[in-house]
C-alpha cells in the first residue's frame, strides 16, 4: 500500500478549546498544561492509498471517495490499525485516512508511553498506597490525567470533532491535495472512536455527514455501560471517577461554567445513559439504520453488546451483529498474534470475516 503523510495545523475551535484547557487541572506527573502541548495542535495524519486496486478518481486526478478511520482510547501508535486500513483500502478501492484523536497516537508527548519514564511513578504510588494491579506504564498518563480532571475526556472529544470538521471543510473547498471536493466521506470506527463518530453523525456539524455511512467495530455503546478498567486503557479508580463525573455532574449541569449547551454537547449527552433523550436517540438510529452497521464481540468486556443495544434501541438491532471468535481475544486485542493457541488459518478467516463485511458496507 502507498502511505501518504499530511500536516495538520489546528485552527477551527482553537481559541475555545485553549481557554477550556487553561481551566483544567494539570496532573502532578506532567507539569506542562494541556494548551501548551504542541504535539496535540500540529501533527501528521496518514492516508493509505490502495495500490493493487487503483482508487477511483475524478477528472482532476483526486479521489472521489474517502473513508475516515477512528481508533480506540489510549492508543499510542497506528500499528494495530495498518492491516485494517490496508485491507479496507484494497477491497473498497477507496483511500483510508487514519485520523488521531486529541492527545493520542502522535498527538501526545513520547514520554507518556515510555516505560522508563512512567514506571518510577507507578513504583512510587505502589509504595505509598495500596497496589493497583490495573495501573501500568501503558495507562498511567491517561489514568492520572482523567483523575486530575475528568472533563478533559469530553474536551478531547470536542477538540477532535473540530479537527475533523476542519478537515472536511478543507476537502469541500477543494483544498485537499488528494481528495476531491465532492468526494463521499464514510467512517470506520473502533472502540471509543465509535462514540466520536456517533456524535459527528448525530450532531452533523456543518452538514458534513448527512449522507455518510458508519461502520462500528467493538464500539457504539452508551457511555455508562462501557468498562474502561483495563491495563491497556485506564485503571479502575480513574474510570470510576470519570463515570461518576459524567453521570452526576456533567448531565445535570453542575459544572455549568464549562458547558456550552450546543448540539455537539447534546449529542454526547444523548449517549451517556440510555435513559437520556432516549426517544430522540432511538429515532435517530431508526431513521438512519440503512447507513449504520455494528459488529460486536461476545467476550468484549470493555464495549459489551448490551451497551450497544442500549444505544441503538430494540428497533435497530438489525444493524447489529455479535461475533465470537474461536480463540482467546479481547477488546484491546481482537486479533492476537498467531501462536500455540491461535492458528494462522483461524485468525485470517475471522480477520477477513470482519473486514470483508466492513469493506462491503463502505465500498
Amino acid at each position: 500500500m502507498k502511505s501518504h503523510k499530511f500536516l495538520f495545523r489546528e485552527i477551527l475551535g482553537r481559541e475555545e478549546i485553549s481557554e477550556d484547557m487553561k481551566r483544567t487541572v494539570t496532573p502532578s506527573f506532567y507539569c506542562k498544561p494541556d494548551h501548551e502541548i504542541e504535539e496535540n495542535r500540529v501533527f501528521d495524519y496518514k492516508i493509505i492509498e490502495p495500490e493493487l486496486s487503483p482508487m477511483r478518481r475524478t477528472l482532476n486526478g483526486k479521489s472521489d471517495s474517502l473513508i475516515l478511520l477512528f481508533h480506540g482510547l489510549n492508543e499510542r501508535n497506528w500499528d494495530k490499525y495498518y492491516p485494517w486500513a490496508e485491507y479496507i483500502a484494497e477491497k473498497t478501492r477507496k483511500p483510508v485516512l487514519l485520523f488521531p484523536i486529541a492527545f493520542h497516537i502522535n498527538r501526545a508527548p513520547d514520554e507518556w508511553s515510555a516505560p522508563r519514564v512512567m514506571q518510577p511513578f507507578i513504583s512510587l504510588e505502589n509504595r505509598d498506597y495500596i497496589k493497583n494491579d490495573h495501573l501500568t506504564f501503558l495507562n498511567y498518563a491517561l489514568s492520572k490525567r482523567i483523575q486530575a480532571d475528568p472533563y478533559r475526556f469530553y474536551l478531547a472529544g470536542r477538540e477532535s470533532v473540530y479537527n475533523v470538521c476542519q478537515l472536511m471543510n478543507q476537502i469541500q473547498k477543494g483544498r485537499h491535495p488528494m481528495i476531491d471536493a465532492r468526494a463521499s466521506v464514510d467512517i470506520f470506527a473502533y472502540s471509543i472512536g465509535a462514540m466520536l463518530a456517533q456524535v459527528l453523525l448525530f450532531a452533523n456539524p456543518g452538514y458534513y455527514f448527512t449522507d455518510s455511512k458508519l461502520f462500528m467495530f467493538c464500539g457504539g455503546s452508551v457511555f455508562n455501560e462501557m468498562n474502561g478498567d483495563s491495563r491497556m486503557i485506564m485503571d479502575g479508580e480513574s474510570f470510576r471517577t470519570m463515570i461518576k463525573y459524567y453521570t452526576e455532574n456533567f448531565i445535570y449541569f453542575k459544572d455549568e461554567k464549562r458547558l456550552k449547551g450546543d448540539q455537539l454537547e447534546h449529542a454526547f449527552i444523548c449517549h451517556i445513559d440510555k435513559s437520556l433523550y432516549r426517544s430522540q436517540r432511538e429515532y435517530f438510529y431508526n431513521e438512519n439504520a440503512q447507513r449504520i452497521r455494528v459488529l460486536s464481540l461476545k467476550k468484549d468486556t470493555v464495549i459489551p453488546t448490551s451497551g450497544i443495544k442500549s444505544a441503538l434501541g430494540v428497533e435497530q438491532l438489525q444493524c447489529l451483529e455479535e461475533l465470537d471468535f474461536p480463540f482467546n481475544y479481547s477488546h484491546e486485542v481482537p486479533f492476537p498474534e498467531v501462536g500455540p493457541k491461535v492458528s494462522a488459518t483461524e485468525r485470517r478467516y475471522w480477520f477477513e470475516r470482519v473486514f470483508s463485511e466492513v469493506s462491503d458496507f463502505l465500498g
